[in-house]
């Protein structure tokens, strides 16, 4: 899960994001201060969950939310605030939760873990550009990335994509997805894996995937820990 939190209190800041790390071990967070600098990351690279303070400077959370809907994958919006007069503003963005900061001990732990059983409940999509066409698949859908070159293959069950990326770009943004490095030219979705060998792996559709001697310990490492699951 990737979680961005906004708020301009430096110490409010810190003290947000060392509890979500707490809670949530496993998550990715990012910190923004500046409003302005937390709308050029939503536009760079897109997240899970918006912890928002609503009383920012020069651009306010509000403003910030009237904006998400500009993102292809909407993240849950949850606001922070010390303002109980501006929740009720605040409503017609149809936030998911509100964390009071007079009460962030008692209550983002709960906010947290009610947004982590949310996305999981999700389905997954992931967006991309080929051919001169926007293609939106389910993550479910997808088996494989092959690298080619500056380009990538996108293998589904019955299709081919050819997206212009490169591996360690999608990786970065599907590893948290279960996209798991089998080796340096292939990413596969561990959902897809049939039956897991020393040196390589069979998916479901009968394709075999080489596992590389650098990759190939936290491959398995990864994929074993999926299918105890």
């Amino acid at each position: 899960m990737k979680i961005y939190i906004g708020d301009d209190e430096p110490q409010m800041l810190k003290s947000i994001s060392e509890r979500v790390r707490v809670i949530l071990p496993d998550c990715i967070v990012e910190e923004f201060s500046d409003s302005r600098a937390l709308l050029e990351g939503l536009k760079l690279s897109e997240c899970d969950l918006l912890l928002l303070d609503i009383d920012m400077p020069k651009v306010s959370g509000l403003d910030i939310a009237k904006q998400l809907d500009l993102c292809l994958e909407k993240p849950l919006l949850v606001f922070v605030t010390s303002h109980d007069e501006l929740v009720y503003d605040s409503l017609t963005f149809h936030p998911f939760g509100f964390v009071r900061k007079g009460h962030i001990d008692k209550e983002l732990e709960r906010t947290l873990k009610d947004c982590k059983r949310e996305l999981s409940q999700r389905e997954i999509y992931f967006t991309f550009k080929s051919g001169g066409e926007d293609i939106r698949l389910k993550i479910s859908e997808m088996l494989y990335f092959e690298s080619q070159g500056n380009y990538l293959n996108l293998y589904t069950a019955d299709q081919v994509y050819r997206i212009r990326n490169t591996i360690a770009a999608v990786e970065e943004t599907l590893s948290e997805k279960g996209f798991i490095r089998f080796h340096r030219g292939f990413l596969v979705n561990q959902q897809a894996v049939k039956v897991l060998g020393p040196e390589e792996a069979q998916l479901v559709t009968g394709d075999i995937i080489p596992i590389g001697r650098s990759y190939g310990e936290e491959a398995k490492r990864q994929l074993v820990r999926y299918m105890r699951k």
